[in-house]
């Protein structure tokens, strides 16, 4: 079976990369790694909820552009450059009120420079709440320069 990953990734190293981030305060897990994929859950808790008690928006949207940046890390021809999200969309399907969300991203396309992505969200019954589609481009990372 053929897989997606330059870089094989690993769960325990996803996850601690993941420590002290915005992905670590919304409570998100990285849960499976497929050939192809990436499986990560979210609480739907005091932490991500709008006032109204629902799955807040912008908490999806969050999930969703942590799961295609993360897998974009792993499936890059060029190790000195950077994922960084350049344009994101979701539809926000159905509510979700408790439980744990869970997103699955898989590619649209792999480029050199260029990765598309499309993550499914869905409640702790498997329905679809949020579909998303991320852009990222991978910039070339650049030393500080000390004298600035």
């Amino acid at each position: 079976m053929n897989s997606l990953w330059k870089k094989t990734p690993q769960l325990d190293h996803i996850n601690q990369i993941s420590k002290r981030t915005a992905s670590e305060n919304m409570g998100i897990q990285f849960t499976e790694i497929g050939p192809d994929f990436l499986r990560a859950t979210m609480p739907v808790d005091h932490r991500t909820v709008q006032p109204a008690g629902l799955l807040h928006g912008g908490a999806s949207v969050l999930l969703a552009e942590t799961l295609g940046s993360v897998a974009s890390l792993f499936c890059r021809e060029d190790e000195s450059t950077l994922p960084v999200g350049v344009e994101i969309n979701a539809n926000h399907l159905r509510p979700a009120r408790n439980g744990l969300v869970t997103g699955i991203v898989s590619p649209l396309h792999i480029g050199r420079s260029i990765h598309v992505w499309e993550i499914r969200i869905t409640n702790s019954s498997g329905q679809l709440c949020c579909i998303s589609r991320l852009t990222v481009t991978l910039v070339r990372q650049v030393a500080a320069n000390p004298s600035s």
